[in-house]
């Protein structure tokens, strides 16, 4: 992964992201030598949204099951039967 200073990402912008654009590799920009912030291409970053979303939903569904907060196909269908006119 790259690392460029927040001064770099200030006077470079444009550049920057050109070269974000074409190698698709993040850049993590530091401030006073911490890491502060990642530059990540648009669609990288909406893919990587939409997948810790499905990850959140599958541990949502795991926590229920070691709740014991499940239905019976029968009993769901009958739950979500005025859904599923």
């Amino acid at each position: 992964m790259r690392t460029e200073l927040v001064t770099t990402l200030k006077r470079q912008a444009t550049k920057l992201l050109a070269e974000l654009h074409e190698s698709k590799e993040p850049i993590l920009i530091t401030e006073h030598g911490q890491p502060s912030a990642y530059l990540l291409d648009v669609s990288d970053y909406e893919f990587m949204i939409s997948r810790m979303q499905v990850l959140e939903g599958i541990a949502k569904g795991e926590q229920a099951i070691r709740d014991g907060r499940t239905l019976s196909s029968d009993a769901a269908r009958q739950k979500m039967k005025k859904w599923l006119k």
